[in-house]
């Protein structure tokens, strides 16, 4: 089982939902860079389970930074993040132990693992597993502000409903994803978060779930960053994009609507104005898996949660029959609000991982 990504970056993962801790280990980091606890406390707080449009499992999520750290600074020894389960009700799942939960990883855990992983709250697999994802990208956020680099995601789309897109032009970006960095529910048009809020309240009430489409933005990430090929910098980021549970697609720039087109409409047209840009960006700002200094627009879909409490069909997993399934326990009605900073937190993590290595090189 295999937990660790990153090349100059490592982030290694551990722990499980209703296990005494989770945590990471990140090693790679330079010795001298100074973090900022309270932007930590802050990231972790978007993710933080919220009011009736989410799961009442509600944790304190403090992290506990209890290695290659002291006195404010990184010692270039392996950072460790510490996170406590507190409020774990395993006897929600013994009921159900090996009815298999449609959608979940529960089968295919079974099958590699022959039955020895932790099926509680989803174990090793379970999104729970997505917050010291969170502690450790607000390290790698608050590495690349101070490199000008800003990275903010907001709901594009939640069950057809849709928020303002990302703007073309770079003052009324910047002012976008300042907004959105103070934002607890990442929406930028008022009427369409009020929505959406109304849409996960009302799957609530009738056990079921919602998911959507999440935009998000690097913005000011230099030209040049990334590899053709088998490391492209679109191959990168999804990599990681793709680790996020209940992420099922993937997408740069005009993705799957590029299909739609003539090439003559959507190739963006390059001009010189103090350095070089393009008119449009349809490509998301990375051309032959490098970036070209444009804004980096990408859309990851997040499917429904699929802990409902409706009755569903599955089979028993031991006797192989056919049973009627109907989950306990507190889920959310939709996790795309909370999954935002996971995706910011990610992306930070594989730019930096490449700045690294681009910084590494042109040492040579």
């Amino acid at each position: 089982m295999k937990n660790t990504f990153g090349n100059l970056l490592q982030i290694t993962l551990f722990g499980e939902s209703h296990g005494a801790a989770i945590g990471c280990v990140i090693d790679g980091l330079p010795a001298g860079i100074a973090i900022d606890e309270d932007l930590i406390k802050k990231q972790m707080e978007k993710r933080k389970a919220k009011g009736r449009i989410s799961t009442q499992r509600h944790e304190a999520d403090e992290v506990h930074i209890v290695s290659g750290y002291f006195n404010g600074y990184t010692t270039g020894t392996p950072i460790t993040i510490l996170i406590e389960n507190t409020n774990t009700r395993s006897k929600d799942y013994t009921k159900t132990r090996y009815r298999l939960r449609p959608s979940h990883a529960d089968y295919c855990a079974e099958v590699k693992y022959n039955g020895y992983q932790d099926y509680r709250g989803g174990g090793h697999f379970s999104g729970r597993l997505t917050a010291p994802l969170v502690a450790a990208g607000a390290i790698a956020i608050q590495i690349l502000k101070q490199k000008g680099i800003e990275i903010a995601t907001h709901i594009e789309n939640l069950h057809g409903i849709c928020d303002t897109p990302f703007h073309h032009e770079e003052t009324m970006l910047t002012q976008q994803i300042n907004k959105l960095h103070e934002l607890e529910f990442a929406v930028l048009d008022d009427n369409a978060a009020q929505a959406m809020h109304s849409c996960i309240e009302d799957a609530a009430k009738q056990g079921d779930s919602v998911g959507g489409i999440l935009e998000s933005c690097i913005y000011n990430l230099p030209c040049g960053i990334g590899e053709p090929f088998f490391d492209s910098l679109e191959s990168h980021l999804s990599h990681l994009l793709f680790s996020i549970p209940a992420i099922k697609g993937v997408s740069f720039g005009l993705g799957f609507d590029f299909a739609k087109h003539y090439g003559s409409e959507v190739n963006d047209a390059l001009y010189f104005d103090t350095k070089v840009k393009t008119k449009t960006n349809n490509n998301g700002g990375i051309n032959g898996g490098i970036s070209n200094g444009m804004p980096i627009l990408i859309h990851t879909v997040v499917k429904p949660t699929p802990s409902i409490y409706k009755q569903q069909d599955t089979i028993d997993a031991k006797t192989k029959e056919a049973v009627k399934l109907v989950i306990e326990g507190r889920h959310d009605p939709a996790i795309i609000h909370r999954a935002r900073v996971v995706v910011d937190s990610v992306l930070a993590l594989g730019v930096l991982d490449l700045l690294l290595e681009k910084e590494a090189a042109s040492h040579l």
